[in-house]
Order: structure tokens, then sequence, then C-alpha cells
């Protein structure tokens, strides 16, 4: 499945590793999420790897919330280009600082931190959300499966 995954990957700002570890990590991420999911045979993710202060006016401007966070999805509009059968399944912005604080807050590495939450990103852009009970025990069993299968332990337990 690994093929027809396409990743663009950018480093905005902070002490992130070099593009090509973050993408592989995202495209090994990318294939378990796929394999479990309904996710299309070919697709495409952008992301950004970026700070706590850029992710906090992202998620000021697009969800109301003035604070940094972990991560943010925004799921494509549309999706397929004409005459290509690539999906497009929109943008993940990761901020460092956050990811390196709650591996260390939660006794994590940082790279199954870090997995984590680009599966978790990839789900959003599947549509998978946790804004209601039932969607959160959904969206959390998903990615407890898909890290199982990464042999990244329950990042729920």
């Amino acid at each position: 499945m690994a093929e027809g995954i396409l990743v663009a990957c950018a480093v905005e700002a902070g002490d992130w590793p070099d593009e090509a570890e973050l993408e592989a990590s995202a495209r090994r991420a990318f294939a378990a999420a796929a394999e479990k999911t309904e996710a299309p045979s070919l697709f495409e993710v952008s992301l950004l790897f970026t700070d706590d202060a850029h992710i906090q006016v992202l998620n000021r401007d697009f969800r109301g919330k003035d604070k940094p966070t972990n991560v943010l999805s925004f799921p494509a509009a549309s999706g397929v280009f004409p005459g290509d059968t690539t999906k497009v399944l929109g943008d993940i912005v990761i901020a460092r600082e956050t990811v390196e604080r709650e591996a260390e807050e939660e006794g994590k590495s940082f790279d199954h931190h870090l997995t984590h939450l680009l599966v978790h990103g990839f789900l959003h852009l599947l549509g998978y959300d946790h804004e209601s009970d039932d969607e959160a025990e959904e969206m959390e069993a998903m990615e407890r499966l898909i890290l199982a299968g990464l042999e990244i332990s329950d990042p729920y337990a």
C-alpha cells in the first residue's frame, strides 16, 4: 500500500528531524492506518511540522482556541483533481514543543507519540472525530488497533 501514498512534507519551525525521516515515519503510520480503514488506494497528505507559536495561530483562527495544540487536521474540500485518481485527503500540522512535552509527561518515546499523532491526524482526514463520547470511543479504538500493528502500546492506557 505504501506505493499509493503521496506525502508532501515541510519543516517550517522547531527542532524536528530531517524531512526524509519525518516523511518515512508518516508513510509508515499512514500505511498502517490505511490498511485498517476505508482509505482510498491512492491518496496524498500534506504535512507541516512547526512550533507552538504557529500552531497556536492556526488553532485560534480555525478552531477559536487561542492555545497551542499537538496536531491539527484540515480535510480537503474536493479531494480529486480532474484526470487524476489520487485522492487528496488534506493537511496535517504538528507542533514540536507540544509533542515533546506530552511525550515526556506521559512517559512515552517521542517517536511513538509522534506516530500516534500522525495516525490521529490521518483519521481526522478520513472523517473520524471525537466530539461525542461515541465518536471518541470509535476513533480511539481505531487508533489502538493501528498502533498495535506498529507495535506501539495503547496511548490511552
